[in-house]
């Protein structure tokens, strides 16, 4: 994504990427966000543990440790604490259970 921004810089043009990748790129020179926060852009992030009859040598109980860790109130506090120059990257909705 990074080579997608410098390339839509070096062209002056438009480019779609997520707010993560945004913040930790620094080549930003005088460009700024033209659109943020538009619901028909949302990108959601998402964990499936691989299904060990398709893959027989994963770790399927290590996946399914981080997976419920990512969904836990610790992982979703985690996720929202991850900051890059004091702004928030990713922000969790796993429901509560």
């Amino acid at each position: 994504m990074g080579a997608t921004l410098n390339a839509g810089i070096g062209m002056g043009a438009y480019v779609m990427t997520d707010r993560a990748t945004w913040i930790s790129f620094g080549n930003k020179q005088d460009y700024t966000i033209a659109v943020e926060g538009d619901t028909d852009m949302f990108n959601q992030y998402g964990v499936i543990p691989v299904n060990p009859e398709k893959c027989p040598n994963v770790n399927i109980e290590a996946a399914q440790t981080f997976a419920d860790w990512l969904l836990s109130q610790e992982g979703q506090a985690a996720i929202a604490a991850y900051k890059v120059d004091d702004q928030q990257l990713f922000f969790p909705n796993a429901p509560a259970g």
